[in-house]
């Protein structure tokens, strides 16, 4: 099966921010991001990861 991947348009959306918000945390290296040429992408199964991480470390989960 194919992974999928996403844009930084389409993490926005998932993620229910700002574009910019996912380029500076894509930049900074503080989301699982890989770029092709010019442009970041993302593979859904890192982000749905990386959103379980960060609810554990930030006590969200509780």
């Amino acid at each position: 099966m194919a992974e999928e991947i996403l844009t930084i348009k389409e993490v926005a959306g998932f993620l229910k921010v700002n574009e910019r918000t996912v380029y500076r945390l894509a930049s900074a290296k503080k989301i699982p991001a890989f770029k092709v040429g010019n442009a970041w992408r993302f593979k859904k199964h890192d982000i749905e990861t990386w959103i379980v991480q960060q609810t554990k470390e930030t006590g969200g989960g509780k």
